[in-house]
């Protein structure tokens, strides 16, 4: 299998990535993990790549294309895998479509203003990493070591409908892209975490 998992930020796909991965034993691909790897390894295209990062310019397609394929080619990829965080415009999706065909595009459905409410409700102790909820920590304390919690920056309401007004832009005519190829699954991604999942294995049944 050859997926696209698709939602906005906060939606809960990286949960799901990681589920449907170790179901069904395909490789986890995401972009900004691509990336990062083949910086710290030193490979040719991680440098160029670097050099784009190291500028605050963003990584053109191309180079993100052929890391890609790249990693597609490596023997883990062979029964399939999950793209996460790729392709996020028209554009990447053309230049994926001809290096590997897709068999589905998942895409999480969300109520962005309800997500918002989510993702700046969120806490983080800066001590351990745990996560959790304003409303599941009503002391703000952490209930695994006892430290202050905090809000991350990037959950910053202003910032977190920032990240939402640009994924609505580039990347919401993606789900009309892979729904005219005749991929495109939506589910509800505002259920929870085990029925969301049941929506996705049914689907990919």
């Amino acid at each position: 299998m050859k997926l696209i998992i698709m939602g906005a930020p906060g939606s809960g796909k990286g949960t799901q990535a990681t589920l449907i991965c170790k179901k069904h034993k395909l490789a986890h691909i995401s972009t900004g993990d691509l990336l990062r790897k083949n910086i710290a390894d030193g490979t040719e295209l991680g440098k160029q790549a670097k050099a784009f990062m190291d500028a605050g310019k963003l990584v053109p397609d191309d180079l993100v294309i052929a890391l890609l394929k790249a990693r597609i080619e490596q023997p883990d990829c062979k029964d399939g895998f999950l793209l996460d965080g790729f392709p996020r415009t028209e554009a990447q999706a053309d230049a994926l479509g001809k290096i590997v065909s897709v068999d589905k595009a998942l895409n999480l459905e969300t109520d962005l203003d309800k997500l918002a409410d989510r993702m700046a409700s969120r806490r983080a102790c800066p001590k351990c990493g745990y996560t959790t909820s304003v409303q599941a920590a009503p002391d703000g304390k952490c209930k695994e070591c006892g430290e202050t919690l905090t809000i991350r920056d990037d959950d910053k309401r202003e910032v977190v409908e920032n990240r939402l007004k640009v994924y609505n832009a580039n990347t919401a005519p993606l789900v009309e892209y892979y729904k005219a190829a005749g991929v495109l699954v939506s589910i509800d991604g505002m259920q929870a975490i085990d029925a969301v999942n049941a929506d996705i294995e049914a689907a990919l049944k």
